[in-house]
């Protein structure tokens, strides 16, 4: 470390110091312009009909209101009631396959969708995913 330090350097920290002047935190702009508006959705509780209803309702009036991103919790499927039947197939009922690819098949869904990727641990991991929207264009 270099212990010459400009008599000008150090006018200025001791003007800075008797000042009640604080320099701005970096780290809290950063944070604030990183804010992405979204929504959190949980679909427990849902049948795979009224999930899929809901998340085609949920994705367009979000396109509308100009929301980004949306955070859609499914659950992993652990206590699904499709266990106790034999005739329904365990990976197709459960809402963390199914509604996402309701929603690859929909291509009226898919136009408003810039992609979709599971979730960060965070948000639920493996049991939700995210689907970051388009914007709507100005008119």
């Amino acid at each position: 470390m270099n212990n010459n330090i400009s008599d000008k350097d150090k006018k200025d920290w001791e003007d800075f110091l008797s000042k009640d002047e604080s320099l701005p935190n970096k780290d809290s702009i950063n944070l604030k312009k990183k804010n992405v508006n979204s929504k959190i959705y949980d679909l427990h509780g849902y049948s795979l009909d009224e999930a899929n209803k809901k998340i085609n309702n949920l994705i367009h009036d979000s396109y509308d209101a100009g929301v980004s991103k949306l955070i859609i919790v499914t659950g992993k499927g652990l206590h699904s009631e499709n266990e106790k039947n034999p005739y329904i197939s365990k990976n197709l009922g459960i809402l963390k396959y199914s509604v996402p690819e309701y929603i690859e098949n929909n291509q009226e869904l898919m136009r408003l969708i810039n992609y979709i990727k599971e979730a960060s641990i965070v948000d639920g991991g493996s049991g939700a995913f995210y689907i970051y929207l388009k914007k709507k264009p100005i008119k």
